[in-house]
């Protein structure tokens, strides 16, 4: 086993935050690593917190670690961030948000940053799950990055997925029509002492209605997190999602489609990694020019490298 997994096993908090920056840096021994990490077969309750910028996704996820540490859980939680396209960094501002938790030795927070990825998950993400879930924690909570219509991504990491709007948002109708109705599993009205949350908790439940099935209707709680109120409920609906996923054959067939995702992912990852580092080798692009024809190129040297590997 390696090393530093051995000394997760034995909750050893620098080890869990190397392992994490190994698969950030996307290190030569990752996948050696993330298959010890899966070995030691420990699984944490998994959420996810997604919705668009200002709702208060922060804040939630403050109050829901207050949650959790009041029924003597510990609790991982992984915040991403959006690098920025023109320095690459990220401001990793959740940090501050939940400064009040940084002492607690039964809470762990981490900041990613995006670096380019879509789907508003950093690429890391999900192996950085699975490295809290190998250190033991209870919980692990995914906030994402908040960039709207794009954070589908989510629902191929968590048990369960909440979605997170606000009653002066103006963007219902925009999540609808971006697939999140499908990908949420519950739906949070967070800032709900403001205006305009009756109509939009009578258009939340008429959108449920149309789309539930026949097993199950997603849960809409209300909250506000200025006043501590709902959270426990919302803990609670939570948990009654991951009884259903674990006890039902709808459940199940998510989780293997979860699983079954990850495998292309992976393999994706590892066949990107190996065409693009065989055309660095042989410095095929360097010869480029404006006009070349990027398809050509492209369907050249995928060519070029599969006969390269079928020779091995």
């Amino acid at each position: 086993m390696h090393e530093l997994v051995e000394r997760i096993k034995n909750k050893d908090i620098r080890a869990l935050a190397r392992a994490i920056t190994m698969v950030e840096n996307d290190h030569p021994e990752k996948l050696a690593l993330l298959s010890d990490v899966f070995s030691l077969g420990r699984r944490a309750f998994t959420v996810g917190l997604t919705g668009s910028p200002g709702a208060g996704k922060s804040s939630l996820v403050n109050r829901l670690i207050s949650q959790v540490r009041k029924e003597g859980k510990t609790i991982a939680v992984i915040a991403v961030d959006p690098t920025s396209p023109f320095s690459g960094g990220a401001l990793l501002g959740d940090r501050v948000r939940m400064s009040e938790h940084y002492t607690d030795p039964g809470v762990f927070i981490r900041s990613m940053a995006t670096r380019g990825s879509l789907g508003g998950l950093a690429r890391a993400t999900k192996d950085a799950v699975r490295i809290c879930e190998a250190f033991g924690f209870d919980v692990v909570l995914v906030e994402t990055v908040g960039v709207g219509q794009s954070e589908l991504d989510i629902m191929k990491i968590v048990d369960t997925t909440a979605l997170v709007l606000t009653p002066n948002s103006g963007d219902v109708l925009q999540v609808f029509k971006a697939g999140i109705m499908e990908i949420a599993d519950l739906f949070v009205i967070n800032k709900a002492d403001l205006d305009g949350v009756v109509k939009l908790s009578r258009l939340l439940r008429e959108l449920v209605l149309l789309t539930a099935d026949e097993n199950r209707r997603k849960a809409i709680v209300k909250t506000i997190t200025t006043e501590n109120r709902g959270i426990d409920e919302l803990w609670e609906k939570m948990k009654e999602h991951r009884e259903y996923l674990y006890s039902t054959e709808e459940g199940n067939q998510k989780r293997f489609s979860q699983l079954e995702l990850e495998v292309y992912d992976l393999i994706r990852e590892e066949i990107w990694r190996e065409v693009k580092g065989f055309i660095e080798e042989k410095k095929g692009l360097e010869a480029l020019d404006l006009h070349a024809d990027p398809y050509e190129t492209a369907k050249t040297w995928l060519a070029k490298w599969k006969e390269e590997a079928f020779k091995k």
